[in-house]
């Protein structure tokens, strides 16, 4: 294999968890930095698991992060299908394969007799497994006579395909991010490479179309790991090269302790998810990063130093500027730690980044009641973009351009309003009718007003702002009355000296 491709395998039983677009974003990652191909395979072989949408979920996610794929279900290519469901023809050949090898038989005993068996080992005080020990004493071709497997198979009866696990073998094993370690095949088990169904297992499935599709490496997450002492026998039982194999640790919760789960997110108030994801069965609706208002520039750039760390300590990076930098050898043996805060801190960075215009779309298309002319939803957008962290935090923070204050904050009302300060500010906006509604004129002009009656600006700025915003908070007041205009500004003016008579 001298051409890098990786491939991202997702099984469509729910939404796409933050672990899984990390595995997905590395492997895109290390392809377009290797000048490689990037597969996105769905592994639909847990009909049980199913969930109705799951895959197109899966698609929109990706496509939202920039995570865009070579070759894929909805792209095509020229190792199609690229849906498990649709490739069972080439599973069944391979099936009849492996059984001519000594790698795999036939095992007949039904769910109710295993169970059975579970139980009598529990009642024991041991813990039951299907085999080198146990298999030779078990219903098989392996204890079975080949008259007796014909007339089960003749007579349709269920069985799956397992394994056969070889005795007391040590494997060598390697992993790109984890080094040397090996396994000894006695606390292996045998199993199930095809249901009875006779549709593969994942164990199954998955070496036989990353060989198909010529997959070079595989990169997926750390709880994989104790399958690739069976994966590697997979391939030795089929005659083929193995790829070179990199496993993930865990995205650890905000404590530092467990895998993060929707439960966290729950707990502490942030996404698990990329996108909303409805639940079919219930109707419940998980939040996404997306609809929270992260940019999806921040969320990748954020979940990529969630295991790994470029050059210089360097944060901020493009897609492109990641890929060109990328390194298999330079990700976290150990679990990273999620973090709400540093999350929102790159979405703040990210929100300085983006240009205003790209802003105004956005905002645009939510569903704010935004009642200002685009010209001056700009000037919002420039005087609220430092104090954002999402988009909505503009039209938050900024309300007060949007609707006049109904009520005034008690304490900073205490703290800028006296017995002179109405007649202050009626005579204030008297001399502000003759001044051009630019915010530098305002500026001089209130500086120029201030200093004639001796005043401090603490005693005219402070009422000031608070009857155009209703709180002592905003950017400078010049800048709001010009966006308000000389009516607006008046009549708010006007409103707060009647509230505080």
């Amino acid at each position: 294999m001298d051409k890098v491709r990786v491939r991202f395998a997702p099984s469509p039983t729910g939404p796409l968890h933050l672990g899984g677009v990390r595995t997905a974003l590395y492997d895109y990652l290390f392809a377009k930095n290797q000048g490689g191909e990037f597969v996105l395979r769905i592994e639909d072989t847990d009909t049980a698991r199913y969930v109705e949408g799951a895959e197109e979920y899966i698609e929109e996610a990706l496509e939202w992060c920039g995570i865009i794929a070579d070759e894929s279900p909805k792209k095509g290519g020229k190792f199609a299908p690229y849906r498990q469901s649709e490739r069972r023809d080439i599973y069944d050949r391979y099936t009849e394969q492996i059984l001519k090898t000594d790698y795999a038989y036939i095992a007949f005993d039904t769910a109710e007799e295993l169970d059975a068996i579970r139980a009598e080992y529990e009642a024991r005080g041991d813990v039951f497994s299907y085999d080198n020990k146990t298999r030779n004493k078990l219903r098989n071709s392996l204890t079975l006579s080949e008259k007796e497997v014909q007339q089960l198979l003749d007579e349709k009866t269920p069985y799956v395909v397992r394994f056969r696990m070889p005795v007391d073998r040590t494997l060598n094993l390697e992993d790109i991010i984890r080094g040397k370690f090996s396994v000894n095949t006695n606390t292996l088990d045998d199993k199930v490479l095809v249901k009875n169904d006779g549709m593969p297992t994942y164990h199954f499935a998955n070496i036989i179309d990353d060989h198909e599709m010529e997959i070079s490496h595989v990169i997926r997450g750390e709880e994989w790991l104790p399958s690739l002492g069976l994966h590697t026998l997979l391939y030795e039982a089929m005659n083929w090269q193995a790829p070179q194999f990199a496993h993930l640790s865990l995205i650890l919760k905000p404590e530092g302790k467990g895998k993060l789960s929707k439960r966290d997110g729950d707990k502490f108030g942030f996404p698990v998810f990329p996108l909303n994801f409805t639940d079919p069965a219930t109707g419940n609706v998980s939040k996404g990063y997306r609809e929270s208002g992260y940019l999806p520039e921040a969320f990748i750039n954020m979940v990529a130093l969630l295991g790994w760390s470029p050059a210089d300590d360097k944060e901020i990076l493009s897609l492109d500027e990641m890929a060109k930098e990328f390194d298999l050898n330079k990700v976290h043996k150990a679990g990273a730690r999620f973090s709400k805060e540093k999350a929102e801190w790159f979405n703040h960075q990210y929100m300085q980044q983006k240009p205003d215009g790209d802003l105004l779309q956005i905002l645009k298309s939510s569903d704010l009641n935004l009642t200002l002319p685009d010209d001056k939803l700009l000037k919002v957008i420039q005087l609220m973009k430092e104090r954002a962290t999402f988009p909505k935090d503009i039209y938050e923070n900024g309300k007060f351009f949007f609707e006049a204050p109904v009520s005034y904050d008690e304490k900073a009302a205490k703290k800028a309003w006296n017995e002179e300060t109405s007649g202050i500010l009626q005579e204030l906006a008297r001399q502000l009718e003759t001044v051009e509604f630019s915010a530098e004129n305002l500026k001089q002009a209130i500086h120029d007003f201030a200093e004639n009656k001796g005043l401090g600006m603490g005693k005219v700025m402070m009422p000031l702002r608070l009857s155009l915003v209703g709180e002592l908070k905003g950017p400078d007041v010049p800048d709001i009355m010009e966006l308000l205009g000389k009516e607006e500004t008046t009549a708010r003016i006007n409103n707060a000296v009647n509230n505080f008579k």
